[in-house]
């Protein structure tokens, strides 16, 4: 089943139903399903094992989903005053056990875990690209508490890559050390 239009036949309606269980949008969903499928079509051939095709079609579809969240995160905006409700990508579904485990699934497993009040201006600042001002705006807080929440999930976060993997600070305050197995990291294993 190294064909194209096969796979397509086969497996195209369950990864559309994969990606829209992470993007909610119909026509962003469709233009995903197609840049997997051109992958697919192009990469079919390093394939080794016919009987990993699944598996191998849900980590591109799921890389390529990852693409889109790290190349939109720049053109996000918001408006003053609207309330949103943050979702960190989850990469944790019934294909994770076929995905090599990266410093992704560490930083997921540390971002998961902060508290709410730590994680929303987090993910709004540093992955959205928000600024400030507007984060302060949007959750309706002061200026100062914002930056101090931004700036204590960051620490927070340095912390759980020494406490999940062993990482450590060299001199100049920079995390430093090898990524362990999935099956020995305290967090994401």
């Amino acid at each position: 089943m190294t064909d194209t239009k096969i796979i397509w036949n086969t497996y195209s309606d369950d990864v559309k139903h994969f990606i829209l269980s992470k993007i909610n949008d119909e026509n962003i969903a469709d233009d995903l399903l197609q840049e997997v499928f051109i992958k697919v079509h192009t990469k079919i051939s390093s394939v080794q094992d016919v009987q990993k095709i699944k598996s191998w079609l849900f980590t591109v579809a799921n890389n390529t989903i990852m693409d889109y969240f790290r190349s939109s995160k720049r053109q996000y905006s918001i408006s003053a005053g609207e309330k949103m409700e943050v979702d960190i990508v989850d990469s944790d579904d019934h294909t994770a056990d076929f995905f090599e485990h990266t410093e992704h699934d560490c930083l997921y497993g540390i971002i998961k875990n902060l508290e709410k009040k730590y994680r929303d201006p987090l993910f709004m600042a540093d992955i959205k690209g928000v600024k400030h001002q507007e984060i302060a705006e949007i959750l309706g807080l002061p200026l100062p508490t914002v930056k101090s929440q931004i700036q204590r999930a960051r620490k927070m976060i340095a912390q759980g890559f020494i406490d999940c993997c062993g990482y450590e600070l060299n001199e100049k305050g920079k995390l430093v050390g090898e990524l362990k197995s999935k099956e020995d990291c305290k967090v994401c294993g």
